[in-house]
């Protein structure tokens, strides 16, 4: 009979869990073997099925590190995000502002995920969850993304989910040009009927590593100065990068 103190494969599964963690930076195959006292072998084997259930993910040098799925397991993922833990306190500060819900979206293994929000006092408090995947065709995140990481980002998507929803490649790129060079993206009702957002980036070391959006009815936007909420919200994204300790971009620097 086998005895009951040999590790199974949960169990190892949950110690590679666990290791990550405790981790302060992404881990590799071999790193995560030694650690763990198990071969490279079977240390890869575990990770591959971790990572296509999301419960670890690879960063771009293929090393590994919690996954997004694990914030619906309350194992505190979002505590071990930088971008959460510098944006948190400015979500709160522009929820309560302007009274609308803001939101910091990421891309995490090729998609475009909700890391956190703050809700405002309007409507619309309860979409979408954190956790929760965003189309990249239809929203103003997923336009910041083509623009300036297309790599990152999987957009085989052509859904119209609205009648807003852009339909052609050709008006989808006039848009991504067009967050380039603004600065910013907009999505009015391209996902949700009813629903406007406005994003801007949030660059670290040059390179996007996020954004942070405001979503709010598009009868309110339509009864507040665009212009205001685009510089709020861009106002906001720099704030951000400085707590993150990201170089503020010349290019942005110039246009605000």
């Amino acid at each position: 009979m086998q005895s009951t103190d040999q590790p199974t494969a949960i169990d190892k599964a949950l110690d590679v869990l666990f290791h990550l963690h405790a981790e302060d930076a992404p881990q590799g195959v071999s790193a995560i073997g030694r650690a763990l006292d198990m071969p490279k072998s079977s240390a890869h084997r575990l990770l591959s099925t971790l990572r296509r259930r999301q419960l670890v993910e690879q960063d771009e040098s293929g090393r590994y590190r919690p996954g997004i799925a694990l914030l619906a397991l309350g194992l505190g993922v979002l505590a071990r995000e930088p971008l959460v833990v510098a944006g948190r306190a400015v979500l709160e500060a522009e929820a309560a502002s302007l009274g609308e819900t803001f939101f910091l979206v990421a891309a995490r293994d090729g998609r475009l995920v909700v890391l956190e929000k703050v809700e405002g006092t309007g409507l619309l408090r309860a979409s979408p969850p954190v956790g929760s995947e965003v189309p990249v065709h239809a929203t103003a995140v997923g336009k910041l993304y083509l623009a300036h990481a297309p790599e990152l980002v999987r957009n085989g998507e052509t859904t119209p989910f609205t009648e807003h929803t852009l339909r052609s490649e050709v008006a989808l790129a006039r848009e991504v040009e067009q967050a380039r060079s603004d600065g910013h993206a907009q999505n009015r009702q391209e996902w949700l009927e009813g629903l406007s957002v406005i994003a801007a980036p949030i660059f670290l070391r040059g390179e996007i590593t996020g954004a942070i959006c405001v979503a709010l009815p598009s009868t309110r936007l339509a009864q507040l100065e665009d212009a205001d909420v685009i510089e709020r919200v861009k106002r906001a994204a720099r704030e951000i990068e400085a707590r993150m300790g990201g170089p503020q971009r010349e290019a942005e620097r110039s246009r605000t």
